[in-house]
């Protein structure tokens, strides 16, 4: 047996793999990969096969494969001081120069920065302070948070609630019941066509406020929503829809928490999605960009407003009752602070707002005359193609999620990889921020190629 053939089957025997078809690996039906090395925006596989990454791992790699600034950081770190809890007022240099960063690049009205490890840890840490912000306020019954059909928020008991895809909720007893959800932003799905976009958000704020009155408006706590749907398949959101959201959730005073792990740090050509689309949140998550991924890293930010209610809360009944053993880990916030300063240097909110722009045109101009290609769409470096049975009337398949996976794989052969989303036949793609307009004409070409394989 060689080495090669030792690691898969340790990998089939021992590894217990997220979000995978665990029979059909563990028996050796479904594949794997088993990387090596990487650099820019390629990585390489122990059997030397170099490889395109179109989603930056899961959008999260924005500065790119390979960069010695963060590694060195990382290594610095670890041999300075590899680890302290945050605990009691505990810091290390490399965790408040971090928040300082951090701050720095959020909206004006943004306060402190609580860390985690994950987007879902954040948003449990998110929904807890929501929690303990209405018992200060003496409103014990507003505990309800509404999230939306078709966002991504995590994958906790929580978090995995607050997520509207059902593959995440199936056999786990989800849902909870604190969580609620109402209509996705999702234009290219409305039921009626001639709709506008404006009309079209309008219905949405109008569905969302008729959520809040039926709950009753002194049960919801919280509104919670990615600027761009994400996992939910790559959904810029229609025109007027942040600002028809807004104006429902300030009626009702129900805090708003705006998930950007995914845009937060560059992805849409702007430092954050709320900046992007004039937000203003009450509490902001982070993490994917924070870092690049090279150490595991989210945040949890919070307002002016929610923190002069959390202090007045510790006034009153003690030190806040939560924490976790690696929040501000040091190796982490260090690699943190190397990541940040490449975004800057690197100049990568100009490039993901160009070439991200040029990816999504090239794309649109390639094959999004294709009578299966219902739409392509982007915003930033993200990019989206959705399939269709019949394209005038927006027919769907049935069933769906056939499509996406073929297109994925006929992408792979080309030495690219794209992302099959649940829960529609939607091939997205969320390359590294640092992306050449070069690099993006090979996606295309390979997308082109996989399409026309896949009809044939």
């Amino acid at each position: 047996m060689t080495d090669m053939q030792q690691l898969e089957q340790w990998d089939r025997e021992n590894f217990f793999h997220p979000s995978t078809h665990l029979s059909d690996f563990a028996h050796g039906k479904a594949p794997e990969r088993i990387l090596e090395t990487a650099e820019g925006v390629y990585i390489t596989d122990k059997q030397g096969r170099r490889l395109l990454d179109g989603f930056a791992g899961l959008y999260c790699v924005n500065v790119g494969y390979g960069r010695k600034q963060v590694s060195d950081a990382v290594a610095a770190q670890a041999n300075k001081l590899a680890y302290y809890h945050s605990y009691v007022g505990h810091g290390t240099e490399a965790s408040i120069t971090l928040s300082k960063m951090i701050l720095e690049r959020m909206p004006s009205h943004m306060s402190r920065i609580y860390y985690g490890l994950s987007g879902s840890d954040a948003n449990e840490t998110n929904i807890k302070m929501v929690w303990y912000y209405n018992n200060v306020l003496d409103r014990p019954q507003k505990k309800k948070i509404i999230s939306r059909w078709r966002g991504y928020h995590g994958s906790g008991l929580m978090t995995g609630s607050l997520t509207g895809l059902e593959v995440f909720h199936n056999q786990f007893d989800l849902p909870l019941s604190p969580v609620v959800h109402t209509d996705a932003p999702y234009y290219f799905h409305r039921e009626n066509n001639e709709q506008t976009e404006r009309q079209f958000s309008a219905q949405c704020a109008a569905s969302l406020e008729d959520l809040i009155l039926k709950e009753g408006p002194e049960t919801v706590a919280a509104f919670i929503g990615e600027p761009v749907l994400g996992t939910g398949g790559i959904v810029p959101p229609p025109e007027g829809y942040w600002e028809a959201i807004q104006a429902v959730l300030q009626k009702y005073d129900v805090l708003f928490i705006a998930d950007e792990v995914v845009t937060g740090f560059g992805r849409l050509g702007s430092m954050t999605g709320s900046e992007h689309y004039g937000l203003k949140p009450d509490i902001i998550t982070l993490a994917k960009g924070m870092t690049s991924a090279y150490a595991p890293l989210s945040g949890s930010v919070i307002s002016d407003k929610v923190w002069k209610v959390l202090e007045e809360g510790t006034a009153k009944l003690g030190p806040i009752g939560h924490g976790w053993t690696y929040s501000a880990h040091p190796i982490c916030a260090a690699a943190g602070i190397a990541n940040l300063k490449l975004v800057d240097e690197m100049n990568l909110l100009a490039n993901a707002g160009e070439v991200g722009a040029y990816l999504t045109q090239s794309m649109q101009q390639a094959i999004g005359d294709h009578p299966q290609v219902g739409d392509v769409r982007g915003e930033g470096m993200l990019c989206a193609l959705e399939f269709v049975e019949e394209k005038a009337s927006r027919k769907l398949y049935d069933p769906v999620g056939k499509i996406g996976p073929q297109i994925a794989a006929a992408l792979l052969k080309r030495n690219v990889i794209g992302r099959a989303m649940p829960h529609g036949d939607i091939l997205g793609l969320a390359p590294p921020l640092c992306l050449s307009k070069a690099e993006a004409d090979i996606i295309v070409d390979a997308m082109k190629e996989a399409v026309d394989e896949v009809y044939a």
